[in-house]
């Protein structure tokens, strides 16, 4: 009845206010719009032959896919996965990195697993679950970043570490539910601190999303799938752990394919399986805190600039107002000159990224570092080598992001999608705008635009 009720009123305001949309609002309560990302899966894999995902392939031959997705800098989870859900960067949406520089304290503030935040206190602009569930329709996030106490999810555990972060901030009548059913919420805590604990995690979360598609059918669901992302940081993209992770998840949309004919919803299921960023290997470190340490600017006493990495990316905090200017252009120089960095991005280059200046957010830093394929940042001001190779080769992401092994994977299939359609490469803005056109929602606040050539007519 409420979502009638809302659904009457939009589309009367809509009869008054069309703007630039030709269609009415209309919400779809007969369909399901299902947004998994497989955190790190690199859309290099689909085109991979060592890659064994018989899954993900046949949805993407029978649906839409991707030549690769363009996402935000940096490359990382937090911004991407709010990008994801907004269809903003990350200077509207205001997730910027997954931590951030006090400009006050000259400690870094944590986004990443929501330890602080609750969403509506980082997450800017309305997303597409605001929008789902505010013209009636029912919502669910599973291990979604930067989810933690949103008011417009229905049915939620969010992508918190810890004993307590479910029961605190997940829906407790779900839980209930669940642990009735014997599946293990109660361990998931413990899990989050273990390594390998992703393999459990992802296996509890399909189970998860099995059970509502069975008893709470919503409209929209976003899950969060995480062992690819664990697998490639420790191993590398392209190792043979990262191939049997990659394995893994298909396993885990395999599981989700088969959950959808539990719901009613079944026949109007929509499926988008997404990444948030491709992965680079990596064999050495730089630290960009030595340079500072070495020009006087950082010390045990104080902190007139700061280093803070993002992986791939780094942003360059200058703490001494008096002296800034001066700072940036020395500092620029001597970065443009380390061994593995690939660009130094000042005000004209970053916005272009999307990415706010210190004006428009406190938080964002003065300028920002991209890194070599090879190179990951550190915050080290150890010892006196700026690059210093690892003791053990891994894989990490932050970089540019238009890039071939940095863009990320976007398959979608189902409902409402023409079958075989090849969308080129793609940018991770419109993937928002295209769930909201499928969900019969608007998202007027998005930058980017539906992927009209792989939807069908209404």
């Amino acid at each position: 009845m409420r979502g009638t009720i809302v659904a009457s009123l939009l589309a009367m305001v809509w009869l008054f206010n069309p703007g630039d949309s030709a269609r009415a609002v209309e919400p779809h309560e007969d369909r399901c719009v299902i947004l998994v990302s497989v955190d790190g899966l690199a859309n290099f894999y689909l085109d991979d032959p060592l890659a064994d995902m018989p899954t993900l392939r046949k949805l993407a031959k029978t649906g839409a896919r991707a030549d690769g997705m363009v996402c935000s800098f940096p490359t990382v989870t937090w911004p991407n996965h709010t990008t994801l859900v907004t269809g903003t960067t990350p200077a509207k949406h205001g997730v910027i990195g997954n931590n951030y520089l006090d400009r006050k304290s000259a400690t870094s503030v944590a986004f990443i697993p929501d330890p602080l935040f609750d969403k509506d206190q980082i997450v800017k602009v309305p997303t597409i679950y605001d929008a789902a569930h505010n013209a009636g329709l029912v919502t669910a996030g599973i291990v979604w970043p930067a989810t933690r106490n949103a008011r417009t999810l229905d049915w939620t555990v969010p992508d918190m570490f810890g004993k307590e972060a479910w029961p605190k901030y997940g829906t407790p009548i779900w839980l209930e539910e669940l642990r009735a059913a014997g599946l293990p919420v109660d361990l998931h805590g413990d899990w989050t601190g273990e390594s390998g604990g992703g393999v459990k995690r992802d296996w509890l979360y399909t189970r998860m999303a099995r059970q509502l598609f069975e008893k709470h059918p919503p409209n929209l669901l976003m899950i969060h799938l995480v062992e690819v992302d664990h697998v490639e940081h420790k191993y590398g993209p392209r190792s043979p752990e990262a191939y049997w992770a990659v394995s893994y998840a298909d396993d885990r949309l395999r599981d989700i394919v088969d959950a959808i004919e539990r719901s009613p919803h079944r026949d109007k299921t929509t499926l988008v399986v997404a990444s948030d960023h491709g992965f680079f290997p990596i064999s050495k470190d730089i630290r960009p805190n030595v340079i500072l340490k070495q020009a006087g600017l950082l010390s045990k006493e104080k902190k007139q600039a700061y280093c803070l990495s993002q992986g791939g990316g780094c942003m360059v905090y200058l703490l001494d107002d008096a002296k800034r200017d001066e700072m940036k252009e020395e500092l620029k120089k001597k970065f443009a000159a380390v061994e593995g960095i690939h660009a130094v991005l000042d005000k004209v280059e970053y916005t272009k990224l999307g990415l706010p200046t210190p004006a428009e957010d406190s938080h964002a830093p003065d300028f920002w570092l991209s890194a070599k394929s090879g190179y990951s940042f550190t915050n080290s001001e150890t010892g006196d080598d700026v690059v210093a190779p690892r003791k053990t080769p891994g894989g990490t992401h932050g970089y540019l992001p238009d890039q071939p092994d940095m863009l990320a994977t976007l398959v979608i299939n189902g409902f409402g999608i023409k079958p075989g359609t090849k969308l080129g490469k793609v940018q991770s803005i419109d993937v928002a705008p295209t769930m909201a056109r499928l969900l019969g929602v608007e998202l007027p606040t998005a930058q980017g635009k539906p992927l009209m050539s792989a939807l069908q007519n209404d």
